[in-house]
């Protein structure tokens, strides 16, 4: 009997509130300490969003944002404070849809989703005029913590960066990888997979990071749970010694775009 496979997801409890002086590293050690536990080879660190952008200083004060026409125009559209427009223009090679429900943008990275990725939720009590931008390049925080853990354990845990977005024809929000290192994107089945009867697959490519992505970020949660990270274990046979392509070769190419 062939041994059955278990993928497991488990948030880390005793997190502080990030800024630019905390090191994500150090807390998913103390975290893991704190719990009793020691990373594993093959362990996945998944990361929100969120405490990545903090750390590398990507809040916006939104007084200091002087919006432009173009900015003014799409806020009274659609509702919204023009110095959040200003800046979802600007974080965007692409705005793909603009409504009041949501502005669909192709963010600067490649990746496609509502207002850029700009969100004010769990940005601290005080700073009401505060946004949160991703990071500059998802990719490159993504093995730079990964090195950090690696400087002081000696094991090298794949890295996801992760944050939440909708999907075309869905209702609710899943985690996807932004960022990633160590861990295949994608596992390309076609032409050597072969289904229950023998056929050999012809279009199953597996979304992998963005799966650990999303086991993981329902074992985080979305709300004042305070665990912006979790390990997940038992993807090993993904997780590799080289950091790869990162998240962004999990995009779509724009010649392939169905929707344009």
């Amino acid at each position: 009997m062939s041994q059955i496979a278990e993928i497991r997801a488990f948030a880390l409890p005793g997190m502080p509130l990030f800024g630019p002086e905390t090191s994500i590293a150090d807390e998913i050690l103390a975290s893991l300490d704190l719990l009793g536990e020691t990373l594993r080879p093959g362990d996945v660190c998944v990361v929100a969003q969120k405490i990545v952008s903090k750390c590398e200083r990507r809040t916006r004060d939104l007084a200091t944002v002087e919006p432009d026409a173009r900015a003014c125009e799409i806020a009274a559209a659609t509702g919204r404070d023009p110095r959040v427009t200003d800046l979802i223009k600007a974080e965007s090679s692409e705005l793909l849809r603009v409504t009041p429900a949501a502005i669909i943008a192709r963010h600067r990275t490649g990746h496609v989703l509502a207002n850029a990725g700009i969100d004010a939720s769990n940005v601290a009590d005080g700073e009401d005029e505060r946004v949160l931008l991703w990071p500059l390049d998802p990719d490159s925080s993504a093995r730079t913590i990964r090195a950090g853990i690696a400087d002081r354990t000696g094991i090298r845990p794949a890295v996801v960066i992760a944050d939440s977005m909708g999907r075309a024809w869905r209702v609710g929000t899943v985690g996807h990888a932004i960022g990633c290192a160590g861990l295949a994107v994608l596992e390309d089945r076609r032409g050597t997979g072969r289904d229950l009867f023998g056929r050999t697959l012809q279009a199953t490519i597996v979304a992998v990071a963005d799966s650990v992505a999303a086991a993981a970020t329902l074992a985080m949660g979305e709300g004042d749970e305070g665990t912006p990270v979790a390990i997940v274990r038992g993807a090993e046979r993904w997780v590799s010694a080289d950091d790869g392509p990162g998240a962004v070769s999990g995009l779509r190419p724009l010649e392939q775009d169905m929707f344009r």
